[in-house]
């Protein structure tokens, strides 16, 4: 009859409709469990990150910079650095740059960093009291050290060099440009960026919790630093309520109690400045300063910077930037990954964190307890024989 026809046509129609919208209720599902799968694969690796998947959205700054120490004489190299830092990561976020210098810049100077990006670059000079001799030195030994040390290393007699790293290892963060950020990337004159950084560095290391970043780690020269780890356990001994419950000592620092010299190269690193200005580091850079080493040895501040992570961070606190390629004069890190390399431009054949002893111990060893920690700074010396380059 026509009545019953009429009807099972719209039951027809009805169960027809009420699968269509039950097919894209499951589409609907699938697709934003497939984004939600690809957002966390982002977060976990976030060179992953393209214009697809971050959607276009564009995320405010955080309070952080490209901070720099540079000579006016170093032009052509800031300039060749700020270029590359653009082309591969600070066009599409537009970070401001930090320029600091022991003397005034110069016109020319200024003229020619501002030609290399749009973004906004403030020029600083450094305090007097935070750039010259160490009051707890004398001039007369540190001269009678430089002569001593002037053909046993790199910068064995330099002056200037020995100013530089203290103030990088005790002074950098406390410049008034500086006083407002919450995190810093360290940037050298001179140096090649060779991948594409499609994520926000700042923003990864804040929703990771992580306090210090690096991209290369290797051996110090021993004869650079030969009473920092005895300084250092002092230290330790004497503030013991400035350690953690665990830390990642076991690093640089092996179960002998011997200094591994193994040190992440500062020259890159991303750091959580609430680290460096926390009253922990604070007493232990004014520990080293007493001690005179910045100048009657060679500490440098990628050293300093290190113990003080391992002594004071845990492992996960840490972050290896693999999928930074970067070359400083004297060595150079590709990352080899497939899923890296994409995004790079360099010969997979420096490789120098796949290959060194440093970079492969840090995968292998885990934080250790404060208590296992003053144990070993505790340990007799073992004076090891020299090694390092």
């Amino acid at each position: 009859m026509p009545g019953h026809r009429l009807g099972r046509t719209i039951l027809l129609v009805c169960s027809l409709l009420a699968l269509v919208g039950i097919f894209q209720g499951m589409m609907y599902i699938y697709k934003s469990n497939k984004a939600n799968r690809a957002l966390r694969e982002v977060a976990r690796k976030p060179w992953l990150n393209t214009k697809q998947t971050m959607g276009g959205e564009k995320k405010p700054l955080l309070r952080a910079a490209m901070v720099a120490l540079v000579r006016n004489s170093e032009l052509d190299d800031i300039r060749s650095t700020i270029r590359q830092v653009d082309d591969r990561f600070n066009r599409e976020f537009g970070y401001p740059y930090i320029l600091l210098n022991d003397e005034d810049f110069t016109e020319e100077f200024k003229v020619g960093v501002q030609a290399m990006t749009k973004t906004k670059i403030l020029f600083g000079k450094l305090p007097e009291s935070h750039w010259g001799l160490s009051p707890y030195v004398t001039e007369e030994k540190v001269q009678e050290k430089l002569a001593y040390n002037k053909d046993r290393y790199l910068y064995g007699g330099s002056y200037s060099y020995r100013l530089m790293c203290r103030y990088q290892s005790g002074f950098i963060y406390k410049h008034p440009l500086l006083a407002d950020l919450d995190y810093y990337w360290r940037i050298e004159p001179g140096v090649d960026y060779y991948c594409s950084m499609p994520y926000d560095p700042f923003r990864y290391m804040r929703d990771n919790k992580l306090i210090y970043g690096y991209t290369i780690g290797l051996k110090e020269n021993r004869k650079t630093v030969e009473t920092l780890w005895n300084t250092t356990r002092t230290w330790m001994l004497e503030n013991p309520h400035h350690l953690p419950e665990k830390s990642i000592i076991y690093w640089p620092i092996n179960e002998k109690s011997e200094y591994t010299l193994c040190h992440f190269w500062s020259n890159f690193e991303i750091v959580d400045l609430s680290f460096y200005r926390s009253e922990a580091y604070e007493s232990y850079f004014q520990h080293l300063d007493r001690a005179g080493g910045f100048f009657y040895e060679r500490w440098g501040d990628a050293p300093v910077h290190t113990l003080a992570a391992a002594i004071l961070l845990r492992k996960e606190q840490i972050h290896w930037f693999e999928d930074v390629g970067y070359r400083h004069p004297g060595n150079a890190h590709c990352p080899n990954k497939p899923e890296m390399t994409r995004n790079c431009v360099c010969d997979k054949g420096m490789n120098i964190m796949y290959t060194n002893l440093c970079g492969r111990r840090y995968t292998e060893v885990n934080d250790i307890s404060k208590e296992r920690a003053l144990v070993l700074a505790a340990l007799p010396d073992q004076k090891p024989e020299e090694s390092g380059h």
